[in-house]
């Protein structure tokens, strides 16, 4: 799950819109989401079939001209603002709802037309970086409240024997999908001492808490309302800070998919360009035309289909493999051509996909085959992107 994070009235909302097509309340004010809003949107990568020389037909996921769109789940949640970690705005209830989410597309105002609280300014009047620090900063200090509460019983059980640190610790962030494998890097990269805890400093267990967000919940930057003149500058220094950012026109990405809902358009999320139809009025006409020359000419999309993309496949390194009954004709059980298409993270081995396919598959897998070469896996063998395998397991599977 991505969750969709930033301060108020950034164009969280009309990012989500964008991405999963739904209607989620906007408005140019701070606080318009106050619930979560949950919805489906899709990472899209060139489907196998074409390579396979096949017509597929999908189950969990759909087919494009070619294009494999698979189904995520995107959560977007109230503005931060600052003091939020000690209740300031809607506070703690924000950084709850996005406790569960694998990775973080962080919106900014590339324009700056919205002071720190999120109320409307002047375009280039405000620092869209130093909104980036502070929310960041906001997300630390409330791990860092998290854990500060009970750290000294937590240090002197580690210290004791009584209990060992990381385990401690895991337990503690269960609930914000946080093991003990994300402890240990934090840990070892800040070359803090696991066996005597109690010699962290306050400065310490702040750094561990950044570090800890930084490795368990990647982000990324989405340099929003890149269509306005102000934000081209405020994109280089977005970018100068080393993070990942992807500009950004959501209002334009909203407009081109409600475009090719009523027909007028011919547009797949993520293309560069799209084709009109002769059914469309000069005002429709001449706005299409504006997003083409402003937007896609010039940044190759609006760049909401790219942030997804990026945050499946840069920052959580998932691939995509396709599981098949049968490896000859590419089919499941119904006959169906290249069913499912499913991200696994890099260094996914055989048995891990037969574990995500079914409990059974996993505890009874043989071997698999190899679709494309039609040679024998072993259960540890590690997957490729665009694999296509057959799993052989001793399941009786209906």
């Amino acid at each position: 799950m991505l969750g969709v994070l930033g301060k108020p009235n950034v164009g969280k909302t009309t990012f989500f819109n964008a991405a999963t097509l739904l209607s989620a309340q906007v408005g140019n004010y701070p606080f318009t989401t106050v619930t979560p809003n949950m919805g489906i949107a899709n990472v899209r990568v060139p489907c196998v079939c074409k390579e396979m020389g096949v017509t597929d037909n999908p189950s969990n996921s759909s087919c494009i001209d070619g294009n494999r769109l698979i189904p995520i789940r995107l959560v977007d949640v109230a503005g931060l603002v600052s003091g939020a970690s000690k209740g300031r705005g809607l506070g703690n209830k924000f950084l709850d709802e996005i406790r569960q989410a694998d990775a973080l597309i962080h919106i900014v105002d590339a324009s700056g037309s919205s002071d720190e609280e999120g109320q409307s300014c002047p375009p280039g009047s405000h620092d869209p970086v130093s909104d980036l620090e502070f929310v960041e900063q906001e997300f630390d200090a409330w791990i860092y409240g998290i854990l500060q509460k009970d750290w000294p019983y937590i240090a002197r059980s580690a210290e004791s024997g009584t209990r060992k640190l990381t385990a401690a610790l895991a337990e503690k962030l269960s609930g914000l999908k946080i093991g003990e494998h994300e402890i240990n890097a934090s840990i070892s990269e800040l070359d803090l001492s696991k066996d005597q805890p109690n010699r962290w400093s306050k400065d310490d267990l702040f750094k561990f808490c950044r570090q800890l967000r930084e490795i368990s919940k990647p982000s990324l930057v989405v340099a929003n309302k890149i269509d306005i003149g102000s934000s081209r500058d405020n994109l280089k220094m977005l970018r100068e800070t080393g993070r990942e950012v992807v500009p950004c026109a959501a209002e334009a990405e909203v407009m081109l998919r409600r475009a090719s809902e009523k027909g007028l358009i011919k547009y797949l999320p993520g293309d560069g360009h799209f084709e009109m139809s002769s059914n469309m009025t000069g005002e429709q006409e001449k706005a299409l035309s504006l997003v083409r020359d402003k937007i896609l000419k010039e940044f190759g999309s609006t760049g909401v289909q790219e942030a997804i993309n990026s945050a499946y496949f840069k920052l959580l390194k998932n691939i995509v493999v396709y599981p098949v009954e049968d490896e000859k004709n590419l089919t499941d059980k119904k006959g169906r051509v290249l069913p499912d298409a499913y991200l696994v993270p890099l260094g996914s081995t055989v048995k891990q996909l037969a574990y995500r396919v079914h409990t059974d598959l996993g505890e009874s897998i043989l071997y698999a085959i190899d679709a494309k070469k039609g040679t024998r896996l072993g259960v540890d063998a590690v997957l490729n992107d665009g694999d296509v395998v057959k799993i052989v397991s001793t399941a009786k599977r209906t």
